[in-house]
């Protein structure tokens, strides 16, 4: 089933979600018409007055990929992942940081140096995290005008929910817990792909691995844990790594590899989420948190599948969760383009020109079109993100791309906002 369809009044204000037969029903009998088409949502053309059930929005914030759900109640009605482009960002400054290093090398007039005299504001984050706080933020703003929320819950890692329901709580009793191990657990799973470190089996049941034997003075500090099956466990034993891995080189390197991984994810996601928890009181509305251990235990509970939006429905209190909704928005960043007046090549100088007006025949790239060819040798029906060219001859990027798409045969069902979306 897929998502609810939102619904606003003449007047657009935001009622209560919809199923989507109920919403094609009010579309055939033109009680109603198509507002947007990503999320989708219909205009009824009278105004109603009315009390909607309350919304609340779920987030789950990630560094790559940000899970976001609207429950009603106890039904999770909506679900979107929100796929972040700050490593393309990153990349961008990287390339325009080398080429600029490169013009200042070269033999050119004396330019002072001025990399002292920038002070960077309290509470700054880098561009590429910084996105990641806006890019949500603007989804919370657009639900909110598209539906009658109520409150936001935020999943904030490191939430002591075990000091709140027990104040005296201390020592060896946060091992005993309800919650006892979520955390670990949590972060092991995510940094070794949810499979057995030694053997290439996965979708079974993991036991967490001292890399270092705890006999042999292993620690129980994180980069010394892994994930392995019970074969692979009981296998090894007290067995040094380089033992026990001496005939399996490359699984050696791996593990030895993937115990010092970066942890910039986790780093992105630390850093962003006061940030995020900020950005989301600015919208008036009440902001609750929950931990991840937290989430963990709710979705294992609940029996739901490892998803980024389920992983949202999830967030803070929940008791019981009826997903009405099985196919969630697929909603990808990809910017509004570039502001260069002309493309660079390898060295930095200027290799060809940019047209300064975006907009072709009413179309600019980035624009989600639908072509209908009646001639020729492409007939035939396509939709999906257009590119635009001065001759009015479009390229189509739909289930293939599809070049040489006449103007004429388009019409635009959604104009480009910076995102990319899919089901």
């Amino acid at each position: 089933m897929s998502n609810y369809t939102f619904v606003i009044d003449s007047s657009k204000q935001p009622l209560s979600p919809c199923h989507p037969s109920v919403a094609r029903k009010l579309l055939a009998s033109g009680l109603a018409a198509v507002f947007r088409r990503y999320p989708f949502t219909i205009i009824l053309k009278k105004e109603i007055i009315t009390t909607p059930q309350p919304i609340e929005i779920k987030i789950d914030p990630g560094s790559k990929t940000t899970g976001i759900a609207l429950v009603q109640g106890n039904k999770v009605i909506f679900g979107a992942e929100l796929t972040h482009r700050g490593q393309a960002i990153k990349a961008s400054l990287e390339s325009r940081r080398a080429l600029r290093r490169g013009r200042r090398n070269r033999h050119t007039r004396y330019r002072r140096a001025r990399f002292l005299n920038r002070t960077k504001p309290k509470g700054w984050l880098a561009p590429s995290l910084t996105h990641r706080v806006l890019t949500t933020l603007t989804w919370v703003n657009k639900f909110i005008r598209l539906a009658p929320v109520s409150s936001i819950s935020q999943e904030l890692v490191r939430f002591d929910l075990q000091q709140i329901e027990n104040p005296e709580i201390s020592g060896i009793e946060y091992q005993q817990g309800t919650l006892s191990g979520y955390e670990v657990r949590e972060y092991l799973l995510e940094k070794w792909d949810r499979k057995c470190a030694y053997c290439p089996v996965e979708n079974i049941s993991l036991q967490i691995e001292h890399i270092h034997p705890q006999s042999k003075g292993g620690s129980n500090r994180i980069s010394n844990l892994c994930l392995a099956c019970e074969h692979c466990n009981l296998k090894k034993g007290a067995q040094d790594i380089n033992v026990f891995l001496a005939k399996k080189p490359d699984v050696l390197k791996k593990v030895l590899a993937q115990a010092k991984r970066s942890l910039k994810d986790a780093a992105a996601v630390n850093s962003t989420r006061w940030a995020l928890f900020n950005a989301l009181k600015t919208t008036g509305l009440t902001v609750t948190t929950g931990s991840g251990g937290r989430t963990k235990f709710n979705r294992t509970r609940l029996n739901l599948p490892k998803t980024h939006w389920l992983d949202a429905a999830c967030v803070g209190e929940v008791e019981t969760l009826k997903v009405l909704t099985k196919k969630p928005l697929l909603i990808k960043a990809t910017g509004h383009g570039s502001r260069q007046l002309c493309r660079t090549d390898k060295f930095g100088f200027p290799s060809r020109y940019v047209c300064r007006f975006k907009f072709v025949k009413g179309f600019q790239t980035g624009d989600i079109v639908k072509a209908i060819v009646t001639s020729g040798k492409k007939i035939g029906t396509y939709v999906g993100r257009v590119a635009v060219r001065s001759t009015g001859s479009f390229n189509i990027s739909a289930s293939t791309l599809v070049q040489g798409i006449s103007h004429k045969y388009c019409s635009a069902i959604h104009k480009k906002d910076g995102y990319a979306y899919s089901n």
